[in-house]
C-alpha cells in the first residue's frame, strides 16, 4: 500500500468507525470523555445513554455550527455580506459571499469532516443500544434520538453538497478500503435514509414535557420531516404533519408574544422551541459552540476606541432590510443597527456600541447577541453559552402555510401568514399567494441559517428564483453549479479520487 492510499484508508476508517468516540456524564453539561465499547454499555445501564450524549455534543463543534456554518449559510445568502474589513476572510468567507468557493476552501472541509464525524458517533451508538440492559422502552428513545440527529446531519449535508456518502452503519474493519463506502449516493438515496430516519423518530420519541430539556421529542421529529417533505414537495405529508402540531400539540407549542425574546436566554427551550442546539455552564467553560456569537459580534472600526464584541461577520444586507414593512417588530429585533454621531447604539441590556465613526459595519445580526452582562457566561467570550434555535413553531406555522397553499387550502394558508403578521405587528392580508409566503417566510426566519437553503428550494418551484433573487443583492448565480457547494478537495484526494466533484467546481 503506498503512502497516499494508507493516509486516505487511515481517514477513512476514522470517520467509518468513529475512533475517538467519546460521551460524556452529564448531559450537555460537560465535555464528551472516556470512550464506550460494548462491554460497558452491556454492563451498564447508564452507558447507553452517555453515548447518546456525545452525539448530542457534537453538535458544540465549530464545524457543524460554528463560524464555518456561518459562512455556508448566512453570508452565503443573500440576508448577509461578509462583513469585517474588506480584506479579512477575503479568500475563505469572501468567496462563500461570491458564490465562487473553491473546492480548497478549507471552510467545506471543517464542515464536511465535522458533519460525518458526528455521523460515526451516531452509527456507533446505534449499533452499541441494542447491548444495553435498559428496558426496551429506553432503548427505543435512544435509538430515535439518535436517528433524528443523525437525519439532521444528514439533511444539512445534502443541502450543502447534494449526494454525499451514505454511511448508515458501522462497517467491518475489513470492508472498510470498500469504494463503495466512500463513493457519492444520489440525493434521493440520502432523502430515503433521512425520511426512514425520522420516521421511526416520530414513532419512539416522547412528547415534550416528558423527557429531558434539550432531547428531541416528537414534535421536533414531526417537524424536521414536514421540513424534509417540503424540499421533497410532498406537500401532503408535509401539510399533515405541520398540521398535527399545530393542532394536537397546540397546549405545548405556542408563538411567544414577544419575537426578540426568541433569541435571549428568557427564550430557550421555551414554547415556541422544538428543537435546539443545548449549551450550558461547566467546569471547563466549553459547553457551548465555538465563535458563534463572537464571530458575529460589533467589530471595531474607524477610529475604534472600544473593546469591541466580536468579529463582525454576517452583516445583515441591504437586500434583506429592503423587505420588511415599515412597523414590523421583526426588523429591530433582527438587526443591530449602528447609529451616527453621537448618538451611538443602545442594546437590549444596556450595552452602548460607540456611533458609526468607531464601528465597522453599519448593522449586526442580532439573533446572535449573547449579553456578557445580563445572560449566563463563564468568562470565555469564545464560548458564549447561546442556544443555537434549529426549529421553531414559527417555521412550522410557515411549512403549514406553505403546503396549505400548494393543496388548494387557501384560508389555512391566510390564517397562518396572519398570525405571524399579528405578533409581527402588521395588519392581516386579506388574500395569499406565494410570493407572501415567501416574503414572509424571509422576513420571519432571517438570519436564522436557512435562506440559502430556501432560494435553491424555491428555484426548484420557481425557474429563475434564486438567480432573481442573489441579482439583486449584486451576487451571480450560475444555475447547475451555484445550487451546492464544492466537495472539499481534501475530501477528494483522501478517498483517492473515488469522490467525484459537483459540476461547474
Amino acid at each position: 500500500m503506498n503512502h497516499t492510499k494508507k493516509i486516505a484508508r487511515l481517514a477513512v476508517l476514522s470517520i467509518l468507525l468513529g475512533v475517538g468516540l467519546t460521551a460524556c456524564n452529564e448531559f450537555l453539561n460537560a465535555p464528551p470523555q472516556g470512550q464506550i465499547g460494548v462491554a460497558a454499555v452491556s454492563s451498564d445501564p447508564a452507558a447507553a445513554q452517555n453515548l447518546v450524549t456525545g452525539v448530542y455534543n457534537t453538535m458544540w463543534e465549530g464545524g457543524m455550527h460554528g463560524f464555518d456554518y456561518v459562512g455556508m449559510t448566512n453570508i452565503a445568502s443573500d440576508d448577509a455580506d461578509k462583513g469585517s474589513s474588506p480584506a479579512d476572510g477575503a479568500n475563505s468567507f469572501g468567496t462563500l459571499d461570491n458564490l465562487n468557493p473553491t473546492p480548497g476552501v478549507g471552510n467545506l472541509n471543517n464542515v464536511w469532516a465535522t458533519y460525518f464525524r458526528a455521523i460515526a458517533r451516531a452509527n456507533q451508538a446505534l449499533a452499541l443500544i441494542p447491548s444495553s440492559p435498559a428496558n426496551q422502552a429506553t432503548r427505543n428513545q435512544l435509538e430515535g434520538e439518535v436517528r433524528f440527529l443523525r437525519a439532521y446531519f444528514y439533511f444539512t449535508l445534502v443541502r450543502f453538497f447534494g449526494g454525499v456518502p451514505l454511511i448508515d452503519r458501522v462497517p467491518p474493519v475489513e470492508e472498510i478500503n470498500n469504494t463503495a463506502l466512500q463513493a457519492r449516493a444520489s440525493k434521493e438515496q440520502i432523502y430515503a435514509l433521512i425520511v426512514s430516519d425520522l420516521r421511526f423518530a416520530v414513532n419512539g420519541l416522547p412528547i415534550k414535557g416528558q423527557t429531558q430539556t434539550g432531547r428531541a421529542t416528537k414534535a421536533a421529529a414531526m417537524g424536521l420531516l414536514a421540513k424534509v417533505y417540503m424540499y421533497q414537495k410532498n406537500w401532503q405529508q408535509a401539510y399533515a404533519l405541520s398540521d398535527s402540531i399545530l393542532k394536537n400539540q397546540a397546549g405545548t407549542y405556542d408563538l411567544l408574544p414577544n419575537y426578540a425574546n426568541i433569541w435571549r436566554e428568557v427564550g430557550a427551550n421555551s414554547n415556541e422551541s422544538l428543537f435546539e442546539v443545548q449549551t450550558g455552564i461547566n467546569l471547563a467553560c466549553n459547553a457551548a459552540i465555538p465563535l458563534y456569537s463572537v464571530c458575529q459580534g460589533p467589530r471595531a472600526g474607524g477610529k475604534r476606541g472600544w473593546s469591541d464584541l466580536g468579529f463582525g461577520f454576517g452583516t445583515p444586507s441591504q437586500s434583506l432590510l429592503d423587505e420588511y414593512e415599515p412597523n414590523d417588530r421583526r426588523r429591530a429585533a433582527t438587526i443591530i443597527f449602528i447609529n451616527p454621531a453621537p448618538l451611538g447604539t443602545v442594546l437590549w441590556d444596556g450595552y452602548r456600541i460607540p456611533s458609526r465613526d468607531s464601528v465597522e459595519n453599519d448593522r449586526y445580526n442580532y439573533k446572535s447577541y449573547h449579553s456578557r452582562t445580563s445572560e449566563r457566561n463563564c468568562g470565555n467570550n469564545d464560548r458564549l453559552p447561546k442556544n443555537l434555535r434549529i426549529l421553531r413553531l414559527g417555521e412550522v406555522v410557515l411549512m403549514h402555510a406553505e403546503a396549505a397553499l400548494a393543496l388548494g387550502r387557501t384560508a389555512d394558508a391566510l390564517a397562518d401568514i396572519n398570525r405571524l403578521r399579528a405578533r409581527a405587528g402588521l395588519p392581516a392580508h386579506t388574500t395569499i399567494d406565494q410570493a407572501k409566503i415567501w416574503r414572509e417566510r424571509r422576513v420571519e426566519l432571517a438570519m436564522e441559517h436557512d435562506r440559502f437553503f430556501d432560494l435553491i428550494r424555491q428555484e426548484e418551484l420557481q425557474p429563475g428564483r434564486a438567480a432573481q433573487a442573489f441579482t439583486a443583492h449584486g451576487k451571480t448565480f450560475v444555475k447547475g453549479k451555484s445550487e451546492v457547494f464544492p466537495i472539499p478537495q481534501t475530501q477528494i484526494q483522501l478517498s483517492g479520487g473515488v469522490l467525484t466533484q459537483n459540476p461547474g467546481y
